[in-house]
């Protein structure tokens, strides 16, 4: 039961990290106007299922005052709402408190900040720390988001898995991240990625939406677009079997999915993300209602 939308409010950040698997930078385009939010949010209200909408990017306070009425839009409906941000807005802990206040107000219940290297974050006193102590100060909830550069796991490590290498810094292999950040990694054959284990894509519990109507089950993978065919609808009529995408991956991985269309099958990746991605990013032009957008993949 779908019961999260998550808003990918722009496209748009300051930054342009090697792990963002949305490809997102200061050029990329795609950003909700007004009048595409209320149209969504109408739509939560016909699914009815929806408790939590969230807020993100891109960076979502580049269009602050968009954020801040699809909060209030959240609110009139009784809705839990989150924010993902880098923070790069506080310049001060005094200037935090400003652009805080009305989400304190709005009662924003969950701010995730990126606080790491990817975000320049390595200062005492970095815009990502002063924001998260302000928010601190003033009670609103909120977490950091810390993703370091990846590596392979000590054998002794428990999260590593016996006879496989397993890679920490809770990087995903998607987008940029497939392109920067795999090279030194250590690599499994193709043919051993049989599961999707990052997203249940039979039974979703939230999909990101963006302003050229996407929905999104994972980072690229489209369960329709919204422009048109209602949100409720495409929610309602979701089968994964019949996806041309998601029956594959639910059947066999990755693994499967180049199977079923051909692809090639005997190289080797870092791991079921990274070698779906690029299977996808191989597909785009066979399936551009179900893949997408093409910036997404790094594609103008």
């Amino acid at each position: 039961m779908l019961t999260g939308i998550h808003f990918l409010l722009t496209y748009k950040c300051i930054y342009e990290c090697d792990h963002c698997f949305l490809h997102c930078g200061p050029d990329s385009c795609g950003t909700f106007t007004l009048a595409q939010l209320r149209s969504v949010f109408a739509e939560i209200d016909r699914i009815g299922t929806i408790d939590t909408v969230y807020f993100e990017g891109g960076e979502p306070f580049l269009y602050y005052p968009l954020m801040i009425e699809g909060l209030r839009l959240a609110r009139t409906r009784g809705l839990k709402a989150g924010v993902v941000t880098n923070g790069y807005w506080a310049t001060s802990k005094d200037d935090a408190r400003i652009w805080l206040e009305p989400l304190l107000e709005l009662g924003v219940v969950d701010l995730s900040i990126s606080d790491d290297a990817f975000h320049e974050s390595t200062e005492p006193h970095s815009p990502p720390k002063l924001a998260y102590a302000a928010a601190k100060t003033m009670g609103i909830p909120c977490d950091t988001i810390c993703i370091e550069a990846p590596a392979v796991l000590a054998e002794t490590d428990p999260a590593r898995r016996k006879g496989e290498p397993v890679i920490g810094g809770a990087v995903r292999f998607r987008g940029r991240a497939a392109e920067k950040l795999t090279s030194d990694l250590p690599r499994r054959p193709a043919r051993s990625l049989v599961t999707c284990p990052d997203e249940d894509l039979k039974n979703p519990e939230r999909v990101h939406v963006d302003g050229y109507g996407n929905v999104h089950l994972c980072q690229g993978l489209l369960m329709g677009n919204l422009w048109d065919v209602p949100l409720s609808t495409l929610v309602k009529e979701y089968d994964a079997r019949r996806h041309p995408i998601c029956g594959p991956l639910v059947a066999g991985g990755p693994a499967q999915l180049a199977a079923q269309y051909g692809l090639e099958a005997d190289g080797e990746f870092v791991d079921e993300c990274h070698y779906c991605y690029s299977l996808r990013r191989a597909l785009l032009d066979r399936f551009p209602a179900y893949l997408g957008p093409r910036q997404v993949y790094g594609l103008a």
